[in-house]
């Protein structure tokens, strides 16, 4: 006979329809946690990419505001400063002790040189590329302009996160300027193979020296510190023929540049 509440349809769950329903469950649970680690791991390294790119980009601007200026001292006021030099000029005035010898006297003098009227930086301080002067502005006159001041209207920007200030050379190897980082971040080494590969080979070069300081120049005056890694951008590179040495542009991680 059949039953009085079989009229009234069934509102239970069939154990095939539980089972079925729990396998959605566990569906929807693994696609979650797959989905969590997706943003997890890619983010770190998107986060590592959108740094390096950021950092290559700040650097290469600074890079070409420097070489701006500094190529505009050079051509703008061709004749320099006669008082700086290797030695070799004849022609008057001729001012007596030739001072930073060596040095290119159309590109700006290192910010330590004596030749300056009281030089903006100590003796033995780093020469900045921020206090760098412009010889011939005004003619043999010691007491050159500033590159970057209010004067000018060119202010030198502070060196993006995590590196040091700019630095300058001005002598027998050459004409470059450079930055050094001693962190230990894995996206600055990969900004700064990115920012080199912008230029052509030996115009600017990466130099590592996590393991020991390296020379920047022939005669040791100058390095990058031991722990760090540094960028080197060449205004000039040459071959320095000064009695009794014949010295050639420092390269110490790139040996096919000469």
């Amino acid at each position: 006979m059949p039953s009085r509440f079989s009229k009234w349809p069934r509102t239970g769950i069939s154990g095939t329809e539980k089972g079925s329903a729990l396998v959605y469950i566990l569906i929807a649970i693994a696609l979650l946690a797959a989905l969590t680690i997706s943003f997890m791991q890619p983010a770190s390294q998107q986060t590592q990419s959108q740094n390096s790119f950021k950092l290559t980009a700040d650097l290469s601007s600074q890079v070409e505001f420097i070489r701006t200026n500094i190529q505009e001292c050079a051509v703008v006021y061709s004749k320099g400063d006669s008082g700086i030099g290797n030695g070799s000029e004849t022609s008057p005035p001729a001012i007596p002790p030739l001072t930073d010898l060596g040095a290119n006297k159309n590109f700006p003098v290192k910010p330590t040189s004596t030749r300056l009227i009281n030089p903006v930086t100590p003796v033995n301080a780093p020469n900045l590329v921020k206090d760098l002067r412009c010889p011939g502005n005004p003619g043999d006159d010691p007491n050159h302009t500033p590159i970057f001041n209010g004067s000018s209207g060119k202010f030198m920007p502070p060196p993006p996160a995590l590196f040091g200030d700019w630095q300058y050379y001005n002598g027998l190897d050459g004409v470059f300027y450079w930055i050094a980082s001693d962190k230990t971040d894995a996206y600055i080494l990969s900004a700064l193979q990115k920012l080199n590969a912008q230029f052509g080979v030996c115009e600017a070069d990466v130099i590592d020296a996590s393991t020991s300081a390296k020379d920047l120049d022939n005669a040791g005056t100058i390095s990058c510190p031991l722990k760090s890694t540094c960028f080197r951008m060449w205004m000039i590179s040459h071959k320095a023929d000064v009695a009794p040495v014949t010295k050639k542009s420092k390269f110490p991680d790139e040996p096919s540049c000469p």
